[in-house]
């Protein structure tokens, strides 16, 4: 029987950088993935400058031995209209790849790990809980993504008003003879709206490699509108290279019309665990890593005690940073064919695009850096 004060479920973004909070203030911590780091994972792959200025990271260093793509610009639109292109004149996210700012944000976390172990059994020992009959934890964190099985264990998955974003996205290295088949300029990702509003598009090259892929809303029809896409990226000529075949598929709840489980005794629910992605980009990572971090201030403060009520002060802090869910959004009671009209005439002027579907919605540009009660030492880079 291994023994730990908290036991982290998921090793993404939320899991690591709760980790690392909580060995940096000198508590015992565990993270077990079912995965094996480093891995792939879905996703079109930006952060924003904010996420590396609360982690501490230094985007140059961090670009020393890894993609970390500067993006200074977008292009957007619907998909088969009218472009727009944005250029900020400036960097205000980085491209990055999963499978290397993950690993990199896990092993920097300096806590112990266990790859390769899923969750089978799981059940209360006294104040605390056991997992597999081979752990012993004061308190559980679940980092497990959409599928936490700790989120799924304890009912945090219940509910009929879940909204969900069914994505695939592709990720590979371009061959030689396929570089000048790409017209996309790194800085500028292109990103482009389904007609019913219920999704987007997106195309990013990261140097030498390319991401495309696309999500929306509750839909099972996501792999037609994924096909649909590649063409209309084909006609445009901006991706005229073969494309592999196999798209890689996966689902998260979004931070919208129902109020997330984040609390239980002796336990913390983080991330797309606990249903935090943006409701309008379904972007993740910066909810990830900023619930990551303040879920592990509440644990430090609690010192030791991960009853409810001291774990309690975790989602006012989560309603403080992100708001309470929204019960309802202009799609549930505007009829679609006004949507589609409004949409078309919104996306096609320059003031939308950037001050509403990337500074307000992609970018988040409004909301500063994450201010953290604790201040952390400074982590290595390398």
């Amino acid at each position: 029987m291994q023994n730990c004060e908290v036991l982290i479920v998921g090793g993404g973004p939320a899991g690591s950088s709760c980790a690392g909070r909580l060995v940096q203030a000198g508590l015992d911590v565990l993270v077990i993935d079912r995965k094996t780091f480093p891995r792939d994972k879905t996703c079109a792959g930006w952060v924003t400058p904010q996420v590396f200025d609360v982690l501490g990271i230094d985007a140059a260093d961090y670009a020393n031995s890894r993609v970390c793509q500067p993006i200074t610009g977008f292009r957007t639109g619907m998909i088969g209209g009218d472009e727009i292109g944005t250029e900020y004149g400036r960097v205000v996210s980085y491209g990055i790849r999963r499978c290397e700012f993950d690993h990199f944000l896990l092993e920097r976390s300096g806590a112990s790990c266990r790859f390769g172990e899923t969750v089978q059994d799981l059940r209360r020992d006294g104040s605390g809980w056991i997992v597999n009959d081979s752990i012993r934890a004061q308190a559980l964190v679940g980092a497990g993504g959409h599928f936490c099985p700790v989120a799924r264990a304890l009912g945090a998955r219940e509910g009929g008003q879940i909204v969900t974003v069914a994505a695939q996205e592709i990720e590979f290295e371009l061959r030689p003879e396929d570089k000048s088949r790409v017209q996309l300029r790194g800085e500028v990702p292109e990103l482009y709206f389904c007609e019913d509003l219920a999704g987007y598009g997106w195309c990013f090259r990261k140097g030498n490699f390319l991401n495309v892929g696309l999500g929306r809303l509750n839909s099972p029809g996501v792999t037609a509108h994924v096909q649909s896409f590649c063409q209309f990226l084909r006609d445009r000529g901006k991706v005229t290279c073969d494309l592999p075949e196999r798209f890689h598929g996966h689902a998260y709840r979004i931070y919208e019309h129902i109020e997330p489980k984040l609390v239980d005794e002796a336990v913390l629910f983080i991330g797309d665990a606990a249903g935090l992605a943006y409701p309008q980009s379904g972007e993740g990572i910066r909810p990830a890593v900023e619930s990551g971090l303040l879920a592990a201030d509440v644990m430090i403060a609690a010192a030791g005690d991960y009853s409810g009520p001291k774990l309690a002060p975790y989602a006012s802090e989560i309603h403080k940073r992100f708001g309470a869910p929204r019960r309802g959004a202009m799609s549930d009671w505007l009829p679609a064919a006004f949507l589609r009209f409004a949409a078309a005439k919104l996306m096609s002027t320059r003031w939308f695009a950037k001050s509403v579907v990337l500074d307000r919605w992609f970018l988040h540009a409004a909301d500063p850096v994450l201010a953290l009660k604790r201040p952390a030492p400074a982590l290595s880079t390398r």
